[in-house]
């Protein structure tokens, strides 16, 4: 029989470390957004400003909400997508190291977007 109060605490670390590294690459893009300076790579052809403003509610507002446990299944969806567009699109004919960074992120986010939060979290309460 698992111990449940471990696979808690597992799922709180699953969720709470890799958003914290995430914020890392997020709160610079934020800084820039609220500074005007829009200039972003537009992978996806929608143009830099939406492109921009898309990373940073993946890289900055959902890695907020994921580490406090709020709406946390739906908080994964812009994450996992943006790590999905940085490895295949932007990093697609790279070496693996080069994109091994974003598909370890992507591959967090399917976790804690199947797993759920855990009972360490605002969802469970």
């Amino acid at each position: 029989m698992k111990n449940i109060a471990s696979t808690h605490l597992g799922l709180a670390i699953l969720r709470i470390l890799p958003n914290a590294f995430m914020l890392t690459h997020g709160f610079p893009k934020f800084q820039k957004l609220i500074s005007g300076n829009t200039e972003f790579g537009d992978p996806l052809g929608i143009g830099p400003a939406p492109t921009l403003f898309l990373a940073v509610v993946a890289e900055f507002i959902c890695p907020i909400l994921m580490i406090i446990g709020f709406k946390t299944k739906w908080a994964t969806i812009p994450s996992a997508l943006t790590m999905a567009v940085a490895a295949f699109v932007v990093h697609g004919a790279d070496p693996f190291n080069v994109k091994e960074k974003a598909l370890l992120f992507l591959a967090i986010f399917i976790a804690i977007f199947l797993l759920g939060p855990g009972k360490y979290s605002l969802d469970r309460k």
